[in-house]
């Protein structure tokens, strides 16, 4: 019985004299280079960024808010998401303001007969059936123009400053020339102008005229205002300048048709440990009604959708959602961005970042940010510089501080930092808002670099564990109520 109850207890006496062995230490994380590397090669070796685009430009075409081809643009994305595999696809409605362009012209009848190259602005007013027909005056810079005083009654204002090279870098460029396209008409109106003429915002051109929107605000008294060429402006101003007089018929049939429904386009990766945790990956779906919306900014919405997809495909499930939004109405009205703030008003606490590309389908430079409060920002800055860091592959480690897209802007405002991917801009504005802004100018081996930018920092963003703008120990990371969003090229934001 002892040797029986000896035998017994031995495998027990023995199991516990022998220390237990550790339980296995969960693998590492692969480090943020590594993972990098990873997407940039994946996304290197293939992906549908150009495919899509092709499709977008070529299916779809133009995509002015209110327009059938905008709500077509709307059918495409949430299909194409959905194919992509993307989570949780979905419309968000939005009203938009209708406008429609109809048919213009603009013609130089003294001091000889001749055809002027025009875009009427977006949500300008027309003509008369007739036309209107006036002596042009002009002024090239706001001086020259308070200079006319009771001149400019009666007239058609050719507002002729050159817009110089855009350097983001160096704050030069499209937001020194743009606020003659935005206030021109109403500035004009104002001293008792019949119209007005701008040379188009662009610093180079080959006969093409430039569109954007102009804003009325709460005038009365509207009139029509239209771009010229380039070409075309140098041609009137030079005339005026030599004291020759220029008398020039304008007629535009535009028109505001109303608001009509639209939508904001979301589809997501949802996060693994945080999925109630957000970041932005986004460009607008709508586009002038003139070439086909490529650089502008087809390519910012194909880079978002498929930055997305290509984590999906490379299996790499980020510890926050990433969230791709296709915002509407961004080019003449902003309604969509405004929309998305109020729809996520609950959540905005929760969304890390929000970056939009709206520069073009270009090589990558880096990153630029924005934030309401300005002591977060200035650490948002230095945070980001430590993740663009691991961009220089790319190509892609420039920060830019006071710089967000147009439709951030508008989360800006309730404290979440807003980006913008940065490219090397030099061609954009010879594009922009034009005819010329087709698939053709868009190089795919750009728009890869491009791609793998956004899904690179989406994916850093939505591991980090702090926030960009996270704050010393003991203090507030959020910012100061009532304080608006920086400008940065957001002022590029065509409002």
């Amino acid at each position: 019985m002892k040797n029986t109850l000896r035998a017994a207890l031995l495998p027990l006496v023995l199991a516990l004299a022998i220390p237990a062995a550790a339980a296995p230490a969960p693998p590492r994380a692969p480090a943020p280079a590594v993972t990098v590397k990873r997407i940039v090669e994946g996304i290197r070796a293939g992906n549908g960024a150009y495919a899509h685009l092709t499709r977008l430009c070529d299916d779809v075409g133009h995509r002015l808010s209110g327009s059938p081809q905008l709500e077509k643009a709307v059918e495409w994305a949430v299909a194409t998401m959905r194919a992509d595999g993307l989570e949780n696809v979905r419309t968000e409605p939005v009203m938009v303001r209708r406008w429609i362009r109809g048919a213009e012209s603009a013609t130089l009848l003294e001091p000889r007969e001749t055809p002027l190259h025009i875009l009427g602005l977006g949500n300008s007013v027309g003509t008369p059936p007739e036309g209107v027909t006036a002596e042009v005056v002009l002024a090239r810079s706001l001086a020259d123009f308070e200079a006319l005083g009771e001149k400019v009654k009666g007239r058609i204002v050719l507002f002729g400053n050159a817009m110089p090279a855009f350097d983001a870098r160096k704050g030069t460029g499209y937001g020194e020339t743009v606020g003659f396209r935005l206030r021109g008409p109403k500035m004009a109106a104002e001293k008792g102008a019949v119209g007005v003429l701008i040379r188009s915002v662009t610093a180079h051109s080959l006969g093409s005229p430039h569109t954007g929107v102009t804003l009325y605000g709460d005038s009365k008294v509207r009139i029509p205002g239209a771009a010229l060429s380039v070409e075309d402006a140098e041609l009137v101003a030079r005339l005026i300048e030599g004291g020759r007089k220029v008398v020039v018929r304008l007629k535009m049939e535009a028109r505001d048709a109303g608001e009509v429904p639209s939508a904001n386009v979301i589809g997501e990766l949802r996060g693994r440990e945080l999925p109630d945790e957000f970041v932005v990956l986004g460009g607008h779906l709508d586009s002038w009604d003139v070439g086909q919306g490529a650089h502008d900014d087809g390519a910012g919405v194909v880079m978002a959708m498929e930055a997305v997809a290509a984590l999906k495909r490379l299996d790499l499930r980020p510890r926050r959602t990433l969230r791709v939004v296709l915002w509407t109405n961004e080019e003449n009205g902003g309604a969509g961005a405004d929309q998305y703030a109020e729809d996520h008003r609950a959540e905005l606490d929760r969304h890390v970042a929000a970056i939009e590309s709206d520069m073009g389908g270009f090589k990558p430079r880096g990153f630029g940010v924005a934030m309401a409060d300005k002591a977060a920002e200035a650490r948002a800055v230095q945070s980001l510089g430590k993740l663009t860091a691991l961009l220089k592959p790319l190509g892609a480690t420039t920060v830019l501080p006071d710089m967000a897209g147009a439709d951030v802007g508008a989360l800006v405002e309730k404290g979440v930092p807003g980006m913008l991917l940065l490219v090397d801009e030099s061609k954009y504005f010879d594009y922009h808002h034009s005819a010329a802004d087709t698939l053709d100018k868009v190089d795919p081996a750009a728009l890869t670099e491009a791609t793998a930018a956004m899904a690179a920092m989406g994916w850093l963003l939505a591991e980090t564990p702090a926030r960009l703008d996270a704050a010393p120990a003991g203090k507030s990371a959020r910012p100061a109520q009532g304080v608006k969003a920086a400008g940065g090229p957001a002022e590029k934001g065509k409002r």
